[in-house]
This record gives structure tokens, C-alpha cells and sequence, in this order.
């Protein structure tokens, strides 16, 4: 029996409700294809009826776990947040470091919680007056410039797929040690450009067979599960 089979014969496990693709009309069952157009259900090939109930299924457990773990994450973050409630009432105390972050482990040593908290950046206009400075840099060093300094120059400034700077690459380039006067006014540029938007929280969870043991973490991540 498949682990889908089995999540389907598990009732602790049910999935979300996704539609039907079909579709009734003035009694009669159609399935609209990717174009639009409504297709008689007996007209459609066996194998893409299939597929539709293939993909309909997963993504119902799909839907359906994604919740579990949304309800997982509020549950963590109430569970410290009523922990460190106590501590304050009753110990005057208080777990905690920088911007947030704090570490929870078990008494044994055996089980960690992690609460990590990273802000989110976005750059300013300032971002254009150092790219226009680094270009200068680059055509006036010419074929002296490093290859590897042209390439983190064109990925740091080149927008992905979603229209982005690519953030760790700029990053990147406020790592290099370049004496210019150029470069650095640009790399001043680039920190004056950098602009905190917000934040964004993370609980990590942790377990050992033993205290001498490394830590092993507990994988949420579907891609790495």
C-alpha cells in the first residue's frame, strides 16, 4: 500500500477539500481544459481523467499539511510566549538575545527549540548611484578586474525571475577588499541604501540520541524531509 493509500485510510489524516473537475451543466458533466474550454467529461481521455484525480488528491494533502504546519508555527510561538510569561511573573527573568533570538532545551539536553529572527531588507535609490560608481570601477580597470569581481557584479545587480535584487550578492560585494575611492564610496552608497522593512520569525526544533551527540534537525521542509 502507497503512502498516499495510507494517508487516505488514515481518518487523523484527512485531506482538504479541493474541487471536482467536473463540472455539471443543464445535467450534463463537463471539464474545463487549461484553455478555458469546457470539454464533455466522456469526451476526455482516460489517462488525463486520471491524472486530474492524481493531482486533485496530492494537492488536498498537500493543502491540508501546509495548515497543519501554519497551526504548528502558532502553537510553538504561544507555547514560548506563555513559558516566558511565567518566567516574568513569577522569576523576573527572561530567555533571549539579540533582535529576538532566543534557544529552549530540554532538561535532559536532548531536545532544542530555536526562535530566530531575521529582518527583511529592501534597498533604497542609493542602490543606483553605487552600481553607476562600481561601472566606473569596472571600465576603468578593464582587463585588470578580476573575473570573479565582474561576476558577483553582474549577479548582484542583475533582478531574478521575480524582479529582485539579488540581495546576497550585493552582500557580497560589501565583503570585498578593494582600496578605490570609487569602490569605496560605492560600498557606503550600498549601506546607505539598505532600508529594514520589517522582520520575520522562525522556530527551528532540534533532537540528539545523546548530550554528546550533534544536533540533528527535525525537517519541516517538504524538499527536505
Amino acid at each position: 500500500m502507497t503512502e498516499q493509500h495510507a494517508q487516505q485510510n488514515d481518518p487523523s489524516r484527512q485531506p482538504a477539500k479541493v474541487p471536482s473537475g467536473e463540472i455539471e451543466i443543464n445535467g450534463v458533466s463537463y471539464m474545463q481544459n487549461g484553455k478555458g474550454d469546457m470539454r464533455p467529461t466522456e469526451l476526455v481521455k482516460p489517462q488525463d481523467k486520471l491524472q486530474d484525480q492524481t493531482v486533485r488528491a496530492i494537492i488536498g494533502f498537500a493543502v491540508a499539511l501546509s495548515e497543519e504546519v501554519g497551526r504548528f508555527k502558532n502553537h510553538a510561538f504561544d507555547d514560548i510566549s506563555a513559558f516566558e510569561a511565567i518566567l516574568a511573573e513569577k522569576y523576573d527573568a527572561k530567555v533571549g538575545g539579540a533582535k529576538g533570538n532566543k534557544t529552549l532545551i530540554s532538561y535532559d539536553g536532548r531536545y532544542k527549540v530555536q526562535v530566530q529572527v531575521s529582518d527583511l531588507v529592501d534597498f533604497g535609490p542609493e542602490l543606483q548611484i553605487a552600481k553607476s560608481l562600481v561601472d566606473e570601477c569596472l571600465i576603468e580597470w578593464a582587463a585588470d578586474a578580476r573575473p570573479e569581481i565582474r561576476d558577483i557584479v553582474t549577479r548582484a545587480f542583475n533582478t531574478d525571475k521575480a524582479g529582485q535584487i539579488n540581495r546576497s550578492e550585493i552582500f557580497m560585494l560589501l565583503r570585498l577588499e578593494i582600496s578605490d575611492e570609487r569602490w569605496k564610496r560605492a560600498m557606503q552608497a550600498i549601506k546607505d541604501a539598505i532600508r529594514v522593512v520589517g522582520s520575520k520569525s522562525y522556530v527551528r526544533c532540534y533532537q540528539r540520541p545523546a548530550v554528546d551527540a550533534a544536533w540533528e534537525p527535525i525537517q519541516i521542509d517538504i524538499a527536505k524531509a
